[in-house]
């Protein structure tokens, strides 16, 4: 696709070396998914996020979350106007179209779970009152995988409501000299403007959903997600909804990849993504030193793929 070429290349220039972080991001958009970004500081998860919302052309607001936020820090909150005698709702920064969530497990359980309703049903409630949120509508949030003093683990009705959760990693030697080149006299996100707009992104979501999907990868689909609940590698498997993210996913990819058809390898190349976040291992699997996405992934390569003849 075109656009989303054009996209790739803009970001590019300013999160360098990470095409496919950047390609993994652009399938969760696509697919309409919320996205979990997990890794250490300063490799640009924040800056990646920002370089998205620029060249979409998208509302965006970050939210720093700290032990001491409160659901309407998030939210919004309804405020007395002695003048008109009634309550107005003031609008919280959730209400945009990418909601930056960083170091989202840094808050209380209770702040977290002012999101689930958001996450789900891209709507606030406040008293009788719903107020539905602006569409397109993403959650990114990030976290530091390494740091347990001050944070709050995320429960797993919150990780399973994100779509994906992806890794950035170290740039190479050679990618983080060109880092250092660009940053020497300037900042690159600056210079970057929009190359696609809030309408164009929603008309690739549709296009997303178009993408045909045969009773096989149906089937595939259903064999890997059924394995996670009955493999001795997990305690927890994976919900009905991680089945649904991972055929949308499925689909984004074949899209970026200019087909209107999933094949098997759309669905086996995503699971680990879509996947290993919301399962837990048993002790089993812990005994043999895997963590999850790579026991899923030993998981994924014993259930044989459908043929696709034609």
């Amino acid at each position: 696709m075109d656009y989303m070429k054009t996209i790739e290349e803009n970001v590019e220039k300013v999160i360098i070396g990470k095409n496919g972080v950047v390609k993994n991001i652009l399938k969760g958009i696509l697919a309409g998914g919320h996205i979990l970004i997990e890794d250490i500081p300063g490799i640009g998860k924040t800056t990646l996020v920002k370089a998205l919302a620029k060249s979409l052309n998208l509302s965006y607001s970050r939210i720093q979350f700290t032990p001491d936020l409160l659901p309407s820090d998030i939210l919004g909150v309804s405020i007395y106007n002695q003048k008109e005698m009634n309550f107005e709702f003031r609008k919280g920064p959730v209400f945009a179209n990418i909601v930056l969530a960083d170091e989202i497990n840094r808050t209380s359980p209770k702040t977290q779970a002012a999101l689930l309703e958001v996450m789900e049903e891209a709507q606030v409630s406040e008293g009788n009152q719903q107020y539905v949120l602006e569409k397109p509508f993403f959650v990114m949030a990030t976290q530091n995988p390494i740091e347990y003093e001050g944070t709050f683990n995320l429960p797993e009705a919150q990780l399973d409501r994100f779509m994906i959760r992806i890794k950035v990693g170290y740039p190479s030697a050679k990618d983080e000299v060109n880092i250092l080149r660009n940053m020497r006299e300037e900042i690159p996100i600056e210079k970057i403007g929009p190359v696609a707009t809030k309408e164009e992104v929603m008309m690739l979501q549709r296009k997303t959903k178009e993408v045909k999907v045969s009773e096989e990868i149906f089937k595939y689909i259903v064999d890997i997600v059924k394995e996670t609940r009955e493999s001795k590698l997990f305690t927890l498997g994976a919900s009905p909804r991680a089945s649904i993210a991972l055929m949308r996913i499925s689909q984004a990819q074949a899209l970026l990849q200019g087909r209107n058809y999933v094949i098997p390898e759309d669905v086996k190349d995503n699971a680990g993504m879509v996947l290993a976040h919301r399962l837990i291992l048993s002790s089993y699997a812990r005994g043999q030193g895997s963590n999850a996405y790579e026991a899923l992934q030993v998981m994924v390569s014993s259930i044989e793929p459908p043929r696709m003849d034609g």
